[in-house]
């Protein structure tokens, strides 16, 4: 069901219209409190989490849906470009604006005041609005025995499901893939100017905006009103096949496969999303083996092995590198304490004060203070991580932490124990419930470990290059061997991630002086080489450039550019328009990459 707002309330034809006139306007529509403009109160929504930061007219802060809806209007009325943002988690800065080169203001619409997740047909499914995190989810599915897509690493700092779901995220569970559904609720801006509302949610909410998004926010429907068995997926159908092909000379999964993009899945925020309708899946007992060896042969053949001979697929297998567990363990100390002490609930509010309390400094030229002060006062804390790991650390240099369903341990411990008998490359032990949730928890807070390191040695760190990279299933050589004359280059390398679904996140910690940019683009030809795929599961962001099917299922979305425009290194104009120059808006830095833009 689409609807379309009238093309007479377009303010202008050609540029935004007088800002104050635009503000005043939002400010009725969401109240005062809700339209930020100044540099400090905008700081934590206009900059990433990891990378990006840029201007903006306004950050908005609608309340409702209905609201949504209308600050939405008027903005794309007045000519603004808008970008649209839940939790301001992504690693590729996809959710900010990034620099200048702009030729249009930017309106940022942060949508985390609309909260609210609605359970039907029994749990098996939630409609999730676009302030929905997935810690908030997990927690909603619980005593109904369920839970979502993604339930480590992104729900811990409070990533919104809506987020996971346009950006194809991945995560830690090798049976489900990345984040996909096909039934969702947005708005989209057509060629000719005009915004429409597109209902594929599978609810008949009525006939008009205001109408659809009130019922929804309302739960004023039915379960007459749900289309049940239609064809269209809540999750991804065919993931558990992909993994499990151990011989394919392809990846299992990564952002840019054209066949994993369908409407919202995969957007990058190139539609505004009111909801969207998703799959939950029995949450099982498991039990979690912790793998040691000093030869990747070996968890190689425990990935083969167990993709391909147990009943059923593991639920997860998480690497970790020797040197990055022990960055992770000194540098991502207070993001595991934190968590394990107070729980993930508190995990954003702590975040969100981090960054007032940086953005108050930083107006007297003073960078990182909460970094410093935070790793300061861990070092005095003893040692958080369970002796057996500590362990596993001294004899091997690389580590799988392998989680299993109960009904397939026996075939587990069965197998790990008859290949590392004898062994004298490897080991295992069966973790006890503390273990478990400490050695998992322990590979997520090595994620954020090496900005924590750049904050802390900004005199010996020039910037992070941090790539996700997703290999061929058949790929044995998966341990990276850089070229000699690049590890000089390097202070620290990173490596972690999805081993089942031969995802790696891998972080270089850039030495001073050197260009970070330069090594990243050494990097893609490395990757390149081995014909593996990237980004993996962080989307392009303002960080890589979209593959031609990527960059052209973004115009097919939003052909006038009105959408989070850059993305990808994308043109930032109106309707993906040239320079005056009449060359594209390409950043000169990616010159050289200019084979892999899209046309």
């Amino acid at each position: 069901m689409i609807k379309s707002s009238a093309a007479g309330e377009r303010l202008v034809e050609s540029a935004c219209v007088d800002r104050e006139s635009l503000l005043q306007r939002l400010r009725r529509i969401v109240g005062r409190s809700h339209v930020l403009t100044g540099a400090g109160e905008t700081r934590r929504f206009r900059k990433g989490h990891r990378t990006g930061e840029g201007a903006v007219l306004a950050v908005v802060r609608p309340g409702t849906l209905w609201e949504q809806w209308q600050v939405l209007e008027a903005s794309i009325a007045a000519g603004c470009i808008v970008i649209m943002q839940a939790a301001n988690t992504g690693l590729t800065g996809g959710s900010t604006p990034d620099g200048d080169g702009y030729d249009r203001e930017v309106v940022l619409i942060n949508t985390l005041r609309i909260t609210g997740i609605q359970v039907i047909g029994g749990g098996a499914q939630v409609i999730c609005l676009p302030g929905a995190t997935l810690d908030r989810l997990e927690k909603t599915l619980a005593p109904l025995g369920r839970e979502p897509h993604s339930v480590i690493g992104s729900s811990c700092i409070g990533a919104s499901v809506l987020g996971g779901v346009c950006n194809n995220s991945g995560g830690a569970l090798v049976r489900r893939g990345p984040a996909y559904t096909e039934l969702a609720l947005y708005a989209q801006v057509r060629a000719d100017g005009a915004l429409h509302l597109v209902n594929h949610l599978g609810i008949d909410l009525g006939s008009t905006p205001e109408e659809i998004l009130t019922r929804l926010q309302r739960g004023l429907y039915t379960e007459a009103d749900i289309v049940c068995g239609t064809t269209r997926a809540a999750s991804d159908p065919r993931y558990a096949e992909d993994v499990r092909a151990v011989d394919a000379d392809t990846p299992a999964r990564f952002n840019a496969d054209p066949s994993r993009l369908f409407e919202a899945s995969g957007s990058a925020g190139r539609l505004c999303l009111f909801a969207v309708r998703l799959d939950t899946f029995p949450k099982e007992p498991s039990t979690v083996f912790y793998i040691g060896s000093n030869d990747p042969n070996d968890l190689t053949e425990v990935r083969r092995q167990l993709l391909t001979s147990l009943p059923r697929l593991p639920i997860a297998g998480e690497y970790i590198h020797r040197d990055a567990y022990d960055i992770g363990e000194r540098y991502g100390k207070d993001t595991f304490l934190l968590i394990d002490r107070l729980g993930t609930a508190r995990v954003p509010a702590a975040f969100a004060l981090k960054s007032r309390i940086d953005g108050f400094f930083e107006r007297f030229g003073l960078h990182g203070v909460t970094d410093r002060f935070l790793q300061a006062a861990t070092r005095l804390l003893p040692r958080h991580l369970p002796e057996r790991m500590r362990q596993w650390r001294e004899h091997y240099e690389h580590h799988l932490l392998l989680r299993v369903s109960n009904d397939t341990v026996e075939a587990t411990r069965g197998f790990l124990a008859r290949y590392f008998s004898g062994s004298g490359s490897g080991a295992y032990f069966e973790c006890t419930d503390e273990e478990g949730r400490k050695a998992f928890l322990h590979r997520f807070a090595i994620a954020g470990a090496a900005i924590r390191y750049r904050a802390v040695h900004r005199h010996a760190v020039e910037d992070i290059v941090a790539l996700d990279v997703a290999l061929r299933r058949n790929d044995r050589e998966w341990v990276e061997k850089l070229p000699p004359e690049m590890e000089p280059d390097v202070v620290h390398k990173l490596y972690y991630g999805h081993f089942f679904c031969h995802v790696f996140h891998q972080d270089y910690i850039v030495r001073k002086g050197v260009d970070p940019l330069a090594t990243e683009h050494r990097l893609w030809t490395l990757f390149d080489a081995r014909r593996a795929e990237y980004p993996a599961e962080h989307n392009v962001g303002h960080l890589y450039v979209a593959k031609p099917a990527l960059a052209d299922f973004y115009r097919q979305l939003d052909p006038t550019n009105s959408f989070n425009p850059g993305i990808g290194h994308t043109s930032r104009l109106r309707g993906w328009g040239l320079r005056c120059d009449g060359k594209p808006t390409w950043p000169a830095a990616y010159s050289d990459h200019a084979g892999d833009r899209p046309a």
